[in-house]
């Protein structure tokens, strides 16, 4: 229960009973503005055409990124609104980012930290928010939701069975769209989203225990593999950005689009550097950070709903299982690994991963480890 929300009972919205395992129910309590970003967030009358909500690509069974183990086995790469058009990245997980920091550089650890999309296009400069600039993008993007502009959007909402419920939230009438986005972020936010309920988080409450595979995975995770210099708990990222030197997906859909993909298959996904150089930055600012993509939270990184499901990793999703992400960063640069080259061969992080000496049973262990990760754990099992 969110207890600091117990004043404003009188006002809430809704409580909800929600399954958080089949035999494991949790009590949230959204309040209005939450709940109206729940609306807005599974409406699929806001694309045009009509057919495509936030939700479709950010599934709440397999952590609130790609739902479709279909497209996720592939190029991973989600279709939009209108048929036919894909964006040119995977969908990164909407819960968990709350806490990201309007984007910056800090000059004591010499990166850019902050930001949400892959790339740190939502900057938060604009709303304060970085998160809330995220929500209100995708509705304006012709290969996602693909709205004229926001009123669209606005008139959409206003037309909409919650109609009653976004006046009440959304006060100002010069901001409408800006509450949109603020709403959306406060219901990702909420513990019906971003919810603290791995094992991982009740093992930190001395209310379950991990095996000794997990509890091996968890010292390498945090000593010999490094994974901790960049998904730091509890919220397993640092918000900065990183070229791992992830392969080209060459089954990404956005090679074979012409009229949004002029290069096709020689397109390179600079991702910050190419935001930086598209913001009118300098090449000395821009080319450091050519290539590099936000670092993701690794929270819900295995969760899925049957065991066999098929995720996507990487912000191209080439990786299909953690075992071979995890082996990737194990042995990238040894010789007869067998890895493609790099899809940005500038600014690879040679020094945190690509040679780690792990054996087998180390990439299994902190495999196991990351599997703690997954909320709707049951403490009785």
């Amino acid at each position: 229960m969110r207890y600091k929300h117990i004043p404003r009972l009188a006002f809430m919205s809704a409580v909800l009973l929600l399954p958080v395992t089949s035999n494991v129910w949790a009590l949230n309590l959204l309040d209005e503005k939450e709940e109206l970003g729940k609306h807005l967030f599974f409406d699929k009358n806001l694309s045009t055409p009509a057919g495509q909500a936030c939700a479709d690509c950010h599934g709440a069974r397999v952590g609130f990124t790609g739902p479709d183990q279909f497209i996720n086995a592939g190029g991973a790469v989600y279709e939009g609104a209108v048929h036919g058009r894909f964006g040119n990245r995977k969908p990164p997980a909407a819960a968990y980012a709350g806490d990201s920091p309007i984007l910056s550089y800090d000059e004591s650890k010499a990166e850019w930290v902050g930001g949400m999309f892959w790339d740190g296009r939502a900057t938060g400069s604009t709303l304060g928010d970085p998160l809330a600039e995220q929500a209100q993008g995708p509705f304006l993007n012709p290969l996602e939701q693909n709205n004229a502009n926001a009123q669209a959007v606005i008139d959409k909402v206003m037309a909409s069975p919650y109609q009653d419920l976004f006046l009440r939230v959304c006060t100002d009438n010069a901001k409408l769209y800006e509450c949109i986005g603020r709403s959306i972020a406060a219901f990702e936010r909420s513990p019906e989203v971003s919810r603290y309920t791995s094992k991982y988080d009740y093992w930190l409450k001395g209310k379950a225990k991990l095996t000794g595979q997990e509890q091996r995975g968890m010292e390498l995770f945090n000593g010999k593999a490094k994974c901790a210099s960049c998904h730091a708990a509890p919220l397993f990222t640092n918000y900065s950005y990183d070229n791992l030197g992830v392969p080209k997906n060459p089954k990404n859909p956005f090679y074979l689009e012409p009229e949004w993909n002029p290069d096709g298959k020689n397109w390179i996904d600079a991702g910050l550097g190419g935001f930086l150089k598209a913001s009118g930055r300098e090449e000395s600012v821009y080319g450091p950070e050519w290539g590099k993509q936000k670092v993701p939270t690794l929270r819900n990184v295995d969760k899925r709903p049957f065991k066999h499901f098929v995720k996507a990793y990487g912000h191209n999703g080439y990786f299909k299982s953690l075992h071979e992400l995890v082996h990737f960063y194990n042995t990238r640069d040894v010789p007869g690994a067998g890895w493609p080259a790099p899809e940005v061969a500038e600014n690879v992080n040679k020094t945190e991963l690509g040679n780690l000496g792990l054996t087998h049973g180390e990439e299994h262990a902190i495999v196991k480890f990351l599997k703690t990760l997954s909320d709707g754990y049951d403490p009785k099992d």
